[in-house]
């Protein structure tokens, strides 16, 4: 019986996929196999190739031939040079590179987020908002005291209402809002 050594493909219209397999040349492509040793995807960048490296060379030696698409790829794994005693048996496969793992990844991501700060507002308008409102509480006290002794003394200059007195110091707490610091 005549046995090669071919390729069986698998997969869609316009993205193939092939196992590398010992067969019977009488029978169909993807007919009948006699043993899979290897995978083969062209699609992928670089090329995936995948071949049992000590099957491959008992099928050799046992005297399977290899069709000439698998030899190339015998003589890219290494394989081939081997079996024919060839310099160059290391081949000149190229591999994919090696890819970040997600749960590292996702595991420091958690790491910084748990260094945030865990008390109130954690963006800036927030923050500023609060301590706009901190610095107006103690305005609102010095109102009512400014209130107070005004009422005491009798005077005839008319009294500015509370409103226009938190604006002002609103306008003297925040140096944005001062026009020297915008003419700065």
């Amino acid at each position: 019986m005549a046995v090669k050594i071919r390729l069986v493909r698998l997969g869609k219209i316009r993205t193939p996929h092939y196992r590398i397999v010992v067969a019977d040349s009488r029978k169909a492509r993807n007919g009948l196999k006699i043993e899979e040793i290897g995978r083969y995807s062209p699609a992928s960048e670089p090329s995936l190739i995948q071949v049992n490296s000590e099957r491959a060379q008992h099928w050799l030696k046992s005297g399977a031939q290899p069709t000439e698409a698998v030899e190339a790829i015998l003589k890219v794994t290494g394989d081939w040079q081997k079996f024919k005693g060839i310099a160059g048996a290391e081949g000149t496969l190229k591999t994919l590179p090696v890819r970040a793992d997600k749960r590292a990844a996702y595991e420091a991501a958690v790491k910084v987020a748990m260094n945030e700060p865990k008390d109130g507002a954690t963006t800036m308008k927030k923050r500023a908002a609060e301590k706009l409102a901190a610095k107006s509480e103690p305005a609102a006290e010095a109102i009512t005291e400014t209130a107070a002794t005004q009422d005491a003394v009798v005077e005839a200059a008319p009294v500015e209402t509370s409103e226009e007195v938190v604006a002002e110091v609103v306008a003297e707490a925040t140096p944005e809002a001062t026009p020297e610091a915008s003419a700065e």
